[in-house]
């Protein structure tokens, strides 16, 4: 199973007709980082942790997808890939132990998401 159908399943059904690969992963990165955004403006901690968790979730599923031999994409796309997990991964246990924010992992998340749709990431 590759990372967008596990993300599929482990964030729930499609809302529509049929979508690509690249635009389910999409939507996990969407509900994602709208669930940290919303945990970062609304303050309280249980919600935060809610998020934090889906954003690990998100980011163990993809560094399990890049670190399997089957995996398609390129070498270097697959280890940038999985230091964005790291990073990713340990940022949000910081936030947790009050060690960081989420404004890193809102980024970071944005930044992919904008590569899947194949916008530079650099734009706003």
């Amino acid at each position: 199973m590759n990372a967008s159908a596990l993300a599929q399943s482990a964030y729930g059904p499609r809302t529509g007709g049929a979508q690509t690969a690249r635009e389910s992963e999409y939507q996990v990165f969407l509900r994602v980082t709208a669930a940290l955004s919303a945990a970062r403006n609304g303050g309280a901690f249980g919600p935060l942790c809610e998020a934090l968790n889906q954003n690990v979730r998100l980011w163990t599923t993809l560094a399990s997808d890049v670190a399997a031999p089957e995996n398609g994409l390129p070498q270097a796309l697959r280890a940038q890939i999985a230091s964005l997990a790291v990073f990713s991964i340990r940022q949000s246990f910081a936030v947790i132990a009050g060690e960081g924010g989420v404004d890193a992992l809102i980024d970071v998340n944005q930044a992919v998401m904008k590569g899947l749709r194949g916008a530079p990431a650099n734009t706003a």
